[in-house]
């Protein structure tokens, strides 16, 4: 099976990326996206995964990009993945600045207080667009989807998600604990780095 060529500055990151320790009970949470994955695979229904967290600002959009690129980069054809929130609010800049210190190509497109954003992982593959929205924007699919709860908030405050096939929770510890302080720029690489290998791991496991 060949893969798709990421940019280089991503590709020298795989390594780093694919050699991170997942624990046994994340890999345990991860499982039920596998599972969903697959299932859709096997009956050759399109991949719709849609990453929510409170305010669409930083690990849903972390966990979308790098889902996406995980199912470039292992060839897995028919996934398209989104990200909501609770309310919508901006993608943080630094989760942009994040994205493009580790080798995508990230692009404002709009200057408004929610700004578009084109975020390329290679050269021939359509853009993942980011901006800030509730999880029923009409971006993003109204049905048969899987919505990922990446925060407890989020996951708590919406026990219903309408139109998902599936609803899994797979949280994490929100970067925004360090904001202007000395760690900023090392904890949102950390998150980014955790997100990124955990949906490697999880597109690895698919057949």
């Amino acid at each position: 099976m060949t893969t798709t060529i990421l940019f280089p500055e991503i590709n020298e990151q795989i390594a780093n990326i694919t050699a991170q320790h997942i624990p046994d009970d994340r890999k345990q949470i991860l499982q039920s996206l596998i599972d969903f994955i697959q299932e859709q695979k096997n009956e050759q229904q399109k991949i719709h995964l849609n990453f929510i967290c409170t305010h669409n600002s930083r690990r849903s959009h972390l966990s979308q990009v790098w889902a996406q690129t995980a199912a470039l980069f292992y060839n897995i054809s028919d996934v398209s993945c989104y990200s909501g929130g609770t309310e919508a609010t901006a993608l943080f800049p630094v989760v942009a600045k994040t994205l493009e210190n580790t080798g995508f190509k990230v692009e404002k497109l709009t200057a408004t207080n929610n700004p578009i954003y084109s975020i390329k992982a290679t050269i021939n593959e359509h853009p993942i667009i980011g901006f800030s929205k509730k999880f029923d924007h009409t971006f993003n699919p109204e049905s048969n989807f899987a919505a990922i709860m990446t925060c407890s908030q989020a996951d708590q405050g919406c026990p219903f998600i309408a139109g998902a096939s599936k609803r899994i929770p797979i949280t994490y510890e929100d970067p925004k604990a360090f904001d202007d302080s000395p760690l900023q720029i090392e904890k949102y690489n950390e998150r980014s780095l955790q997100i990124a290998s955990e949906m490697f791991y999880v597109f690895s496991k698919i057949k």
